[in-house]
C-alpha cells in the first residue's frame, strides 16, 4: 500500500503509520476515487468485493501521488476512509467508490 518515492523513502502513510518527525503539516484535504465497474451477481459476490477494493485502493493511490504533486507536499497521510459500493441497474454494473480524508505534510527545511 506504500508508494515509493526515489529509493526507498516512503511518501504515503496509512491510518496508524505516522509521516517522518520532521515533516510539518500544511493543510488537511479529501480525494475521491473509484473501482472499475463490474457485473453485479450474486455469484462470487466476495472474491468481486476484494478485487474491487484492490482496484479502488490502487485508484486511491494515484490521486494522492497526483494531489501530492499539485499540492507540492512531500508526504500524506490518511486519516480517513470512506468507502461505499454504488450500482446501475440500467448496465447492470456495481463499482467502489472511496473518500479519503489526508493531511499533506511537507519536510521541514535544513536548519
Amino acid at each position: 500500500m506504500n508508494t515509493i518515492k526515489g529509493a526507498d523513502s516512503k511518501i504515503i502513510y496509512w491510518h496508524r503509520e505516522l509521516p517522518p518527525f520532521d515533516a510539518e503539516p500544511i493543510g488537511e484535504h479529501t480525494v475521491e476515487a473509484s473501482s472499475r465497474r463490474v457485473q453485479n451477481t450474486l455469484v462470487h459476490r466476495d472474491e468481486l468485493w476484494d478485487r474491487s477494493y484492490e482496484d479502488l485502493m490502487a485508484q486511491a493511490r494515484v490521486r494522492l501521488r497526483q494531489e501530492l504533486a499539485r499540492l507540492g507536499g512531500d508526504y500524506v497521510h490518511v486519516l480517513d476512509e470512506i468507502v461505499d459500493s454504488r450500482r446501475d441497474d440500467i448496465t447492470g454494473e456495481a463499482w467502489l467508490h472511496g473518500c479519503f480524508t489526508y493531511m499533506l505534510y511537507r519536510r521541514k527545511p535544513n536548519e
